[in-house]
């Protein structure tokens, strides 16, 4: 499940390279997969990553494109546009072959004239019968001749009845229409049509500028060679009319697959964040009915689509704005190698994702990675070009905070991911802000916290990775006062603690409050920590 896991989240974000690599990368496309650079954290059997060298995202906007890729730009939009006013985004196979079939009509109707310019002949021949009588009457050989024209007419009149013009001319008959002038009627009849409408991802091709950022993504798809993309694009738009993509939108699918994809939040850039937590599939309950049919699994890729579809539908597409998304793959209890029902359903995800879904995600981070797996593409990371590089993370157990803090802020990262983000209704907000202190190893670390007079200070903190020993106390301003003991020290268990810690203290007089934590491992720890105060009195704090 890891490497399909992998491959498919690649699939969204690098539809020519990295999608292309199967569920076990074969060696002709080790230099197609993704990236990782990791670093040795102290013991060989954790593994540090990182990021490789910057890549900033590259712009939309047209004036700031290089001029090969302006000029790119405006082929594409050209050919666009003439695919427009012809209608052939909208035309079908079938009426594709009516016109040629209508035109092979004449050739099969002239087919007809030899046989009836055979008859002619034929009386013709008569003539000469009648010529042997020519001596016992003198005035028959020019009657018998005169049948011979007669004869003619009707073979001529024939034909002209089957749209045939003949060598004989009947003024009575209007002259045949020349090729040219019948061609260059359907013309314009074709010109006098309005150009068609064609809208993908709920943006109508070159109605604004917005178009030029969905056309970007087809370019840079197909490394800016303009033909290519073009053919990619029809491509794009024919499969959605063909899989009927606007009335996917509509389908109630159900709900079973939220807890496995997610969109939550979004990172320091403003890119909406997909969590990937393929490990939900443990539950045999779940991937049985998910798997277990080839019915189930196309239901799950049509979920998979349609929930592609509608996060793509909440993207602001000018050219200033967000229109691409940063995948979190969570690799934690991942089913393994030997679901072939995952590994078909990831494969069919992959290769639709590849054709129809480019340029889509800004970067891939993938968290909770095995060791092996980190030693792999460690080895095949100098194959790889920058740009891919630029676009992967890779994290084990122990850095997946670390990593996701680096893009993403400790408050809207979820919980089970190291940061503070809870379902439901809370006592802090995503406006609250997030302060992080670095507790060195074998060191005790303070915290204090302003608590004005007449108010209740309510704060919260996370130990990422716990193991330590925390406890809380306020401390009045007066020397007169004595010290209140809030909570006491106790050490923090990954298994038997909540992940945050929660506490709220009512100051009846002016003071502060002091978080202490003890580290006595050999390793910094990061303490994540806010606070705000309420009012409780009269005096507005």
């Amino acid at each position: 499940m890891a490497e399909e896991t992998l491959n498919t989240a690649a699939a969204e974000a690098e539809p020519v390279t990295a999608a292309e690599v199967a569920v076990a990368p074969e060696a002709e496309k080790v230099e197609e997969a993704p990236a990782v650079v990791c670093e040795k954290d102290g013991s060989p059997e954790e593994e540090k990553v990182s990021e490789s060298a910057s890549f900033k995202e590259e712009s939309n906007v047209a004036g700031e494109l290089p001029e090969s890729q302006k000029k790119a730009l405006d082929e594409l939009k050209q050919l666009v546009q003439e695919a427009l006013k012809k209608h052939e985004f909208s035309a079908s196979p079938a009426t594709a072959v009516e016109i040629p079939a209508k035109e092979e009509k004449a050739p099969a109707t002239e087919e007809k004239s030899p046989e009836t310019e055979e008859k002619a002949p034929a009386t013709e021949e008569k003539s000469p019968a009648t010529e042997e009588k020519a001596p016992a009457t003198d005035e028959k050989p020019p009657a018998t001749e005169e049948k011979a024209p007669a004869t003619e007419e009707k073979a001529q009149a024939v034909v002209e009845e089957e749209g045939k013009s003949c060598d004989g001319k009947d003024e009575s008959s209007p002259p045949p229409v020349p090729e040219k002038e019948v061609t260059e009627a359907v013309g314009t009849l074709e010109t006098e049509q309005p150009p068609e409408e064609v809208s993908i991802w709920g943006i109508p091709l070159l109605a604004d500028e917005r178009s030029n950022v969905v056309l970007l993504k087809f370019l840079r798809a197909r490394d800016f060679k303009v033909k290519d993309a073009f053919t990619m694009l029809k491509n794009v738009v024919a499969w959605r009319k063909h899989f009927d993509i606007e009335s996917l939108l509509s389908e109630d699918l159900g709900t079973e697959q939220q807890t496995v994809v997610y969109m939550h939040g979004t990172d320091k850039e403003g890119h909406p964040v997909c969590y990937n937590a393929y490990g939900e599939y443990q539950n045999k309950h779940l991937y049985n009915q998910t798997f277990s049919t080839e019915q189930n699994r196309t239901q799950f890729l049509r979920w998979r689509i349609q929930f592609l579809e509608k996060s793509i539908r909440n993207l602001d597409f000018s050219p200033n704005g967000v229109s691409t998304i940063v995948q979190v793959i969570d690799f934690k209890n991942s089913p393994g190698p030997f679901q072939w029902e995952l590994r078909q359903a990831t494969n069919q995800a992959l290769r639709l994702f590849q054709d129809n879904y480019p340029e889509f995600v800004a970067k891939q981070v993938f968290v909770n990675v095995p060791f092996l797996y980190l030693s792999f593409y460690k080895l095949i990371s100098p194959f790889l070009t920058q740009r891919t590089k630029s676009k992967f993370v890779f994290a084990g157990p122990s850095k997946t905070a670390e990593t996701l803090f680096k893009y993403i802020a400790p408050e809207l990262v979820p919980v089970q991911y190291g940061g503070l983000s809870l379902e439901g209704e809370q006592e802090f907000t995503t406006s609250d802000s997030v302060t992080e202190e670095i507790i060195k190893p074998a060191t005790k670390h303070t915290i204090e916290i302003p608590a004005p007079e007449s108010c209740t200070l309510v704060w919260e903190a996370r130990a990422v990775g716990n193991e330590l020993t925390y406890g809380a106390e306020f401390v009045p301003e007066s020397v007169y006062s004595y010290t209140v003991i809030v909570q006491k020290s106790r050490k923090l268990s990954v298994t038997t603690d909540e992940p945050v810690i929660s506490g709220q203290f009512k100051c009846d007089e002016p003071g502060k409050v002091v978080l202490t934590f003890d580290n006595q491992t050999s390793k910094k720890k990061m303490v994540l920590y806010r606070s705000k105060t309420k009012v409780t009195g009269s005096i507005k704090c």
